[in-house]
C-alpha cells in the first residue's frame, strides 16, 4: 500500500477482493480499520474509487480475518464500474460528495414504461445511494434485479440521491455505443459469472 496526501485528501493504493455474499448489491466496499484511519473516514463515508475509471461506494470496516491486508472488498458491479478485476490495484480516497440536483437513468438492455410511480420507486430506491456518470445498477423491479446506466448527473462528479433529486428515467434503453467501456468488459470471465449468479439470488 502506498499512501499519499493530494489537496489534502488521503489516497491509498489497495488490491481488489471479491465482496463476502451479504454486501453484494448494495453499493458498498469494506476496507481494513487502519487504513479507513489514513483515510480519514468512518462507516457511511463516501469514497472515490480510481481503477480504469471512477466510482464511489459508501465504506464499512473488513471483518477480523482481512486485518492488515492491503485490499478493498467490492461486488462484481462495483469492480465493473471502476474498471478493475480481481486482484487488480485501484486508488481510493474519501471522495468529495455532493447532493444530485439531477439523476438522469436509462435502462441497459430492455425497454420500460415508465410513469411518475415508477419514478418515486427509483428515488426510494437510490437515497443515500453515491453515484457517478457511467456507473451501471441494479435495482429490483417486481423481484427482478433491473439494469440501469447513469446517464447523467447534476452536478458532476460524485453525487447522493436525496429527496429532492429529479430523477428522470428514460423509457428505451441507451445505446451499447454509449455504454460505459467497463460495462462490456470481462463477460465471459467465469468469477463475474458466478458473482452475478449470487447478486441474483441475494436481490
Amino acid at each position: 500500500m502506498t499512501s499519499r496526501n493530494n489537496k489534502e485528501r488521503r489516497e491509498v493504493r489497495l488490491r481488489v477482493a471479491e465482496a463476502s455474499q451479504r454486501d453484494i448489491g448494495r453499493g458498498k466496499v469494506r476496507i481494513p480499520p487502519e487504513i479507513m484511519s489514513k483515510l480519514g473516514v468512518t462507516v457511511g463515508d463516501v469514497v472515490e474509487i480510481i481503477g480504469r475509471r471512477r466510482t464511489a461506494a459508501v465504506v464499512w470496516p473488513t471483518h477480523a480475518e482481512d486485518q492488515g491486508m492491503d485490499i478493498i472488498r467490492m461486488d462484481g458491479i462495483t469492480r465493473k464500474n471502476a474498471g478493475v478485476s480481481i486482484g487488480d490495484r485501484v486508488i481510493v480516497r474519501k471522495a468529495i460528495v455532493k447532493p444530485a440536483q439531477t439523476v438522469k437513468l436509462a435502462p441497459a438492455s430492455i425497454q420500460l414504461t415508465v410513469d411518475s410511480n415508477f419514478v418515486n420507486y427509483i428515488r426510494r430506491r437510490l437515497l443515500d445511494y453515491p453515484l457517478t456518470e457511467g456507473d451501471y445498477i441494479q435495482i429490483p423491479v417486481l423481484g427482478q434485479p433491473i439494469p440501469f446506466v447513469v446517464v447523467k448527473t447534476r452536478p458532476s462528479g460524485v453525487v447522493i440521491v436525496t429527496e429532492d433529486t429529479e430523477i428522470i428515467v428514460f423509457e428505451k434503453p441507451v445505446e451499447i455505443g454509449k455504454l460505459p467501456r467497463v460495462t462490456y468488459d470481462d463477460i465471459g470471465d467465469l468469477e463475474e459469472a458466478k458473482q452475478r449468479i449470487r447478486e441474483m439470488v441475494e436481490l
